[in-house]
Formats: structure tokens, sequence, C-alpha cells
């Protein structure tokens, strides 16, 4: 869809939403990327993360994945649980990691590449609670769940679903079902599956197939859905997150190994150590995915910030986050895997600091070189809350993010010599050949920000920005249609739930 159809007239359709265009299904960052260290130094991390995993090691819990690290070469101690993975054994796995990746929706169209200059954005994920100005807080539900889903199909700039919030009203052993066919049946997009254990895995994975008439071998040749790795730092794998390491690459999926490195709390007070720490537990929940399977997809994930030192709780949007992002994107290149980053507050509400930390968060990101930004749209106290306002609030930064990567041209018609020679010195361009030519099209029409002036402003009730999102959120939902599937399939994936709900689904 055209660019033309985004832009409405503000003064006879100020109260409609922009109709969502195809502009920014496919985005590459074409700003030059900001470097936090030498090569030299980077390459000084790198060893140091290294000497880590072979000197120090890192706690496997999985037995699983230790007997697979064992087999591979690494030095395995069963009594501590602690895995000793050689510097050889990590460079030939990251050899065998691919730097592109390309994961693939219900559609070709809505295929994401993840590497190089490409940049995706992903909303919230993984919030316990929503929020909006007219109820508040509250605990989440299947609903609020499919309602962000809803938004996310809605702006072509959220390029991959997320698990955006928790639905906390669906069984456990149930809620990996109803959440997977909600994103499955109100979304194309590639989408995301908890690692929660592999029963879980393997029934979501069965409704990614029922849902993309695939057979398990035409499955697992792409990558349909991704999953996120935290690593418990300083040092330590957990159980089901190395499962869903083995799960995810032995399908052909993609793994996003995210260590949450919070410096003078899970990792060094040092911003260059917490790196450091970062870039060792990343290695290695890499080195086992190309153990598992040589050439699964894998991303380099960070989640690197400070703690505030007064309270213990974490800071998002700050300096050392900055500086952090600059410096795991450069690390991300040195080992040529995608990268994944963040935008986070630890804003309680879409205020003013909830704002300000999330700009300089997105910035840190994207000027490190991100090419999976999550948590881009909806984030709220430190990842605890959703807001239905911020997504809003959001998708305005990261359309900007979107036309700001769009190069300026150059050409004789850009230079504008001969609009600049149309014009007599003190005259204006409002009224000349080249303006009414382009004016339509010429500039970037906000989606929330209002820009009449003081009288016009409150004569049109005088509304916030974060009212006015809360506006839009409304009417989107209420417009909303879902994609249209074929029917066979649906009904194939309500009778896949049907059954394993009479067999009690899975608690992991």
């Amino acid at each position: 869809m055209s660019r033309t159809l985004r832009r409405r007239n503000r003064s006879q359709n100020q109260n409609l939403v922009p109709a969502p265009g195809r502009d920014y299904q496919r985005l590459k960052n074409t700003l030059d990327l900001q470097p936090a260290f030498s090569q030299d130094h980077i390459e000084d991390i790198h060893q140091t993360a290294l000497r880590v995993l072979d000197e120090l090691g890192i706690r496997i819990l999985n037995r699983e994945a230790r007997n697979l690290f064992s087999k591979a070469g690494a030095g395995v101690n069963e009594k501590t649980q602690m895995v000793s993975i050689p510097p050889m054994l990590v460079e030939s796995s990251l050899s065998s990691a691919p730097n592109l990746i390309d994961l693939q929706g219900a559609r070709k169209e809505d295929q994401v590449s993840l590497g190089g200059n490409n940049i995706a954005f992903v909303c919230v994920g993984g919030a316990p609670h929503v929020s909006d100005i007219d109820r508040g807080k509250r605990v989440a539900t299947l609903a609020d769940t499919r309602n962000i889903i809803r938004l996310c199909e809605y702006f072509d700039v959220i390029h991959l679903l997320s698990p955006n919030v928790e639905s906390q009203d669906i069984p456990v052993p149930l809620r990996h079902l109803h959440v997977t066919e909600s994103q499955l049946t109100l979304s194309n997009k590639p989408l995301f599956i908890y690692s929660r254990g592999s029963g879980q895995v393997n029934d979501a994975f069965e409704m990614v197939r029922i849902m993309r008439g695939l057979t398990k071998s035409e499955f697992e040749q792409k990558a349909w859905c991704y999953t996120i790795i935290n690593t418990n730092s300083p040092r330590q794998l957990d159980i089901p997150m190395c499962q869903g390491i083995i799960d995810f690459s032995r399908a052909g999926q993609l793994s996003v190994i995210t260590p949450f490195t919070l410096a003078g709390a899970m990792a060094p007070i040092s911003m260059t150590g917490a790196l450091v720490l970062q870039h060792a537990e990343a290695l290695a929940g890499i080195t086992l995915s190309q153990i598992v399977r040589p050439g699964s997809p894998v991303m380099y994930g960070s989640f690197t910030s400070n703690v505030d030192m007064k309270s213990g709780s974490p800071a998002f949007g700050t300096p050392e986050s900055v500086r952090a992002a600059f410096g795991a994107g450069q690390l991300a290149r040195h080992i040529g895997i995608p990268w994944r980053g963040s935008a986070a507050t630890a804003s309680n509400s879409p205020d003013e600091q909830s704002v300000y930390e999330y700009m300089m968060s997105a910035w840190g990101s994207v000027l490190g070189g991100v090419n999976m930004l999550v948590h881009a749209a909806g984030w709220l106290e430190g990842g605890l809350t959703g807001s239905l306002e911020k997504f809003i609030l959001d998708i305005e930064v990261l359309q900007t993010f979107a036309e700001i990567f769009d190069p300026l041209g150059a050409d004789q018609e850009e230079l504008s010599f001969e609009a600049i020679a149309s014009v007599k010195p003190g005259g204006h361009f409002f009224g000349c050949e080249q303006t009414m030519s382009r004016y339509k099209n010429a500039f970037y029409e906000p989606l929330v920000s209002d820009w009449s002036n003081y009288g016009q402003w409150m004569e049109s009730g005088g509304l916030s920005a974060t009212q006015r999102a809360n506006g839009i959120w409304k009417r989107i939902l209420e417009e909303f249609e879902p994609p249209d599937i074929p029917l066979d399939r649906i009904e194939a994936l309500h009778e896949f739930i049907e059954r394993r709900t009479r067999e009690g689904g899975s608690a992991i």
C-alpha cells in the first residue's frame, strides 16, 4: 500500500486512525553504526569471554545438554554440573551458525530477514500485567493477549509477534495452546513460542504445522517461529532454557540466546565486565545450538543494563545501557551472528520518563546495529506491564525510525535548483511548482502527534498524547478484521486443541 494511503486530512478526518500501509514491512538500517570499543578491545572482550568459559566454566542444569557438551569435547563435572567449554569448540560452532536468518510467516510476503542491516521490531514480551488509562493496571488475561496481537497485526512496523502479556486466566498446562492459537488465527506474522518444556514446545510446533499446511520435514527446513532463551546470570543455564535450545535447534527453529546481565547485580559493576559475562553466556548457548544441529538458526541476544544502587531495581535508558548496546552490537558483528537488543523503561506509567528512557534505549540499539528490537512497543514498569497507550506512543517512534532509515536523495530533482530559481528573494515556496506537485506525500504524517495551535487543540478537547493514544488503540480494535485463513485449517487446529485439552495439555 502506498504512503499516500497513510495520509489524512487533519482538519476533516482528525478522529480517524490512519490506514496501515506496507511501507514499513521490510526495513534496513541505513545509519552509520556507533562503536563502543576499538576492534582490538572487542577482540579482548571476546578472548576474555572464551577464557571465562574455558577456565571458569558455566553451570548447565540440564542433563541432556551436559551429555551433548561432553560428546562434543567439553569438560563436564557431573557432581557440580559445571561445563568447561574449550575455545576451539566455541569457534567451530560460530563458523556453522548462519549470519542471515529468514523467519517465515503465513504468506511469502510475511517473511522477515534478520542479519546484516535488516531490522525488525517486536512489541513488549512476557509482562504479567496490562494497563490502560481507563482501567489502570490489572492481571493480564487471554483477551488482553489477543488484543495486543491484533494491534501488532494492524501495524506493519511491528514485524514479529511476541509473548506480549501473560494470559493468566488460562491454566498453565493449557495456556500455550490458546496463546499459540491466538497468534496463528489473528495474525500472518512469524510467531513466538515459549520454551517451558518439550511437551508445550511440541504442541506449538504441531499447531504451526497444521495452520501452515506443513509436513514435519517441510517445517524443519525453514524457520517458522522463534523463542527467547534467558541465561541465569551469572554463568548458569537452567533445565527449561537448555531444553528449549535443544528442541528448537533440532527442529530448525530460531533460538535467541539472551543473557540478562545487570551491572552491579548479576554482572560485574564494570560495564565492560558485564559485557564479558554477557558474551560468555551467549556464546555458551550458541555453542549448544550448533552442537545439536550445525547451521540451526540462532541469534546473539543482549539485555545488559545497570541497577539503581540505592534500591537494586533495574534501570533502563541509562547512559550505561546505551553504551552497553553499542558494545553488544559490536560483539555480535565480531562473531558474525544476528543481534537482538531491546527498548525499555523503568517508568510505571506512559509518561515523560517512559518516553525519554525508551528513546535512549531504542537509539542505543538502533545505532548499535540491532537486527531484532524486542520490547519495542508497550513496555512499562521494567517489563512487568504491557501498556496499550504506550504501545501506540511507541509505534509513533518506530514509524519515525522507519522514515529516518529512508536515505535522502541527491539527484537533480532533489537538489531543487529550478525550485530555488522560481522563488524570488524574500518569497516563499508554498505555491511553487515543486511544492504543489509533492506536498501531499512530502512529509511523514504522525499517528499521535498534534501539530495544531493552542486554540485549535483546545477546541478539539485539549487531549494529551496519552489520551489520543487511548482513542487510537480503541478504534483499531473496533475496526480489526482477522486474516483470511482456510476454514479446514482452523477446524483442524481447534480439533487438536480440543484433543490436547481432554488429555490435560502439558505442564512442561
